[in-house]
């Protein structure tokens, strides 16, 4: 079958573990693992002029990811994030501001492949400066799908960004944490589904994805309330599974395959990536069939 191609939009960083240096960034991970899965993915984004900023530029090259959407700041540094992780890997972030990917500007060639791509991702984080939110919104006017992963990392979001985001999103990911926050924006309580429902209809989205970590997925759109309970595995850390979800999900069902299916593959790479170390860890097709096949579901 053909893939895809998206354009991510963000920040493009290394993620500072506790075992060492790996690249990440959320968009960042979402198109390197949507090229893990044949998809054509170009990243727009910016990195300092610094030794950190041309690893980071090597590291995409070398994983068939396009740099040339990134741009090079001389001002400020290629950004950072120190993560800790918790007794079940889950990670926590010290996201460092201001940096590069902070000052992202419009670009024409970029415009071109956002006319021509079809998704454009973006998260929240991205969005903490005006600049980017200025760039982000004549980049949102042409996209064909626009795919808002919520993404939500304090203190950088406010109810007035996340609102405007979703206002512009055509898709909307988020975790059943973020679900929790944004329902009660609104005033909208009661069970994930009617939140997911409420939040759907407020904002004109086609669908929304939810992702609720060792307690699968849900998904809802016009034609109903989709569910999948998420795989069991042995987790190593936990970051960079949303992200491989994302791209996963999108290179599924940007080629038509039912909500169903989607999740359920979307599912087995989020989990085959728990299993590893990193945002960015590679992986094959056979590893994501192994999951599937095994049928461990959390709720059995």
């Amino acid at each position: 079958m053909s893939m895809p191609a998206i354009i991510c939009f963000g920040e493009v960083l290394w993620d500072l573990l506790p075992t060492g240096r790996i690249a990440g960034g959320a968009p960042m991970n979402v198109a390197f693992h949507a090229n893990q899965l044949g998809m054509e993915s170009k990243m727009i984004s910016k990195a300092g002029q610094d030794s950190l900023g041309k690893e980071l530029n090597r590291f995409l090259e070398n994983i068939g990811v396009s740099t040339e959407l990134i741009q090079t700041d001389n001002t400020f540094s290629t950004g950072t994030v120190n993560v800790t992780l918790d007794a079940n890997g889950s990670p926590a972030y010290e996201i460092v501001s201001p940096v590069a990917w902070d000052y992202i500007h419009p670009d024409d060639k970029a415009k071109d492949y956002v006319r021509n791509a079809d998704a454009l991702v973006f998260g929240s984080l991205a969005s903490r400066t005006e600049r980017n939110k200025n760039t982000l919104s004549e980049y949102l006017e042409l996209a064909s799908i626009r795919v808002f992963d919520v993404n939500l990392r304090k203190p950088f979001f406010s109810k007035n960004l996340v609102e405007e985001l979703l206002e512009k999103a055509d898709i909307v990911k988020m975790n059943d944490e973020e679900l929790d926050l944004i329902a009660g924006w609104q005033g909208s309580g009661g069970i994930e589904r009617s939140q997911m429902d409420f939040i759907r209809n407020k904002f004109g989205l086609d669908l929304i994805i939810l992702t609720k970590g060792k307690n699968g997925a849900a998904c809802l759109d016009e034609s109903g309330y989709y569910e999948h309970p998420g795989f069991s595995v042995k987790v190593k850390d936990t970051v960079g599974s949303g992200d491989s979800f994302l791209a996963a999900f999108l290179s599924h069902f940007l080629n038509g395959e039912n909500i169903q299916d989607c999740l359920a593959f979307a599912g087995a790479v989020g989990a085959l990536v728990a299993t590893k170390q990193g945002g960015t860890p590679e992986f094959s097709l056979p590893e994501i069939e192994a999951i599937m096949r095994t049928k461990s579901f959390q709720n059995n």
